[in-house]
């Protein structure tokens, strides 16, 4: 067992506002794609085109005539019958339809000879090609199914990814849908504008990415929850947006945002003393205690917003992650914590990106599929800019004087995963 007042000892560190009176230098298709039919030739026009065809020849007995009229009809039917032949009739239907011998003036005489012909021809068996209905498919109607069949089978299916917690109550199953479309409504009273620090009078960027990498050092060494670390930051940003603050007030800010958001993640929270002794007693307790009052006054007590990590977790588990796309989508967020510049990003962008760019460096492609595009709301075009800022970030982690999250990870807690994957070279050079 650690002894409390050992391990705060080793988290003291000189206070920052020696540090920050130094050189500056040192610091969002719908799916289901909808296939446009070509419009299929109804079966009237079929029939049209068949009734447009060449007629076969009209046979009459010689001592029965046919009216102009007659003869057509006549001509008309058996031209019908002989192309549909499942609505052919029997020969004794045949037979009726022919007419008598004194209803009509003018005749077509032929042999008695050939009418016999067109008697036996009747009275033999209907071939069976012709017994079979018509049937034969428009070419243009098979050709616009193969697309459709195509198309069918290049579309990704969207998985549910909250079906295998179904039977689990703390998923909330049933409510969240509606909770991430909620988040997704106010995440924009979380994003601070990207010039907030201009109107700061005597602190800079570098001087806030010094104190946010100090206190994820100090959450990890407190092993608090994770959602604590990015409520921290989001006080942080919100706050000094909204006051200015001197340069030897900095760390107090850090320190009272840390201190209110485990008052709000935490069943266990570290206790004002603890905060006091980290700073190497920079501040004393009633300084923390007014920062406190001010911090909450300012903000109006507006605490519940959602920050990146829960719409890291909610894409991670879209994208069907295994612990080491967890960690290192971890890894990633945490640098972009740090760095001023990601402040123009909404959370739910940032989290998206983690994923993407963690996806990318593990197995050297994009993995962005319909699902995670459908859970988070971004295309891979939406992705590629933000991922270009991270994957930099990453490729000077370790490397620069803020080394706090590269240790971090690079211990065997996170599995080494600063140290074992190279940042994804590739998506930034295809920005030139």
């Amino acid at each position: 067992m650690v002894n409390p007042e050992e391990r705060n000892r080793n988290l003291v560190v000189k206070p920052i506002t020696e540090i920050l009176q130094g050189n500056d230098d040192t610091r969002s298709r719908k799916f289901g794609l909808e296939v446009k039919r070509q419009n299929r030739r109804a079966l009237s026009v079929i029939n049209q085109n068949l009734v447009g065809a060449k007629a076969y020849p009209c046979v009459v007995n010689k001592r029965r005539g046919l009216s102009d009229r007659r003869k057509q009809e006549s001509c008309e039917k058996k031209k019908l019958d002989s192309l549909h032949p499942s609505v052919s009739r029997s020969q004794e239907e045949t037979k009726k339809l022919k007419p008598s011998g004194n209803e009509f003036g003018d005749c077509i005489f032929i042999d008695e000879e050939e009418e016999k012909n067109e008697e036996a021809t009747l009275d033999q068996p209907m071939p069976m090609s012709l017994e079979k209905p018509y049937n034969e498919s428009d070419p243009m109607e098979e050709e616009v199914e193969m697309e459709d069949i195509e198309e069918e089978e290049e579309e990704e299916p969207i998985l549910d990814i909250d079906d295998y917690d179904a039977n689990n109550s703390l998923a909330a199953v049933e409510y969240v849908s509606d909770l991430y479309e909620f988040y997704r409504k106010t995440e924009r009273f979380s994003c601070v504008p990207l010039d907030y620090m201009a109107q700061q009078f005597d602190i800079t960027d570098k001087m806030r990415a010094i104190l946010i990498d100090w206190l994820i050092e100090v959450h990890d060494k407190f092993e608090l929850m994770n959602e604590t670390l990015f409520l921290t930051v989001n006080l942080i940003d919100r706050f000094l947006s909204k006051q200015a603050v001197a340069r030897k007030k900095l760390q107090l800010v850090g320190l009272v945002a840390l201190l209110l958001a485990c008052k709000y993640e935490e069943v266990s929270v570290p206790i004002v003393e603890d905060l006091v002794v980290i700073s190497d007693k920079a501040y004393m307790r009633n300084e923390v205690l007014e920062m406190e009052k001010i911090m909450l006054s300012t903000l109006q007590f507006n605490m519940s917003l959602p920050t990146q990590y829960p719409f890291l977790k909610r894409f991670l588990k879209a994208a069907q992650s295994d612990k080491k796309l967890e960690i290192l989508a971890s890894f990633l967020i945490e640098l972009a914590l740090v760095d001023y510049e990601m402040v123009r990003y909404p959370p739910s962008l940032l989290a998206a990106t983690a994923v993407y760019t963690a996806q990318c460096t593990i197995h050297g492609f994009s993995e962005w599929n319909s699902t995670c595009e459908f859970h988070s709301h971004y295309s891979e075009n939406q992705l590629i800019e933000c991922c270009r800022r991270m994957v930099r970030l990453h490729q000077k982690a370790g490397t620069d004087k803020l080394t706090g999250i590269h240790r971090k990870y690079s211990s065997s807690k996170f599995g080494y995963i600063a140290t074992k994957y190279e940042a994804a070279h590739f998506l930034v050079s295809d920005s030139h």
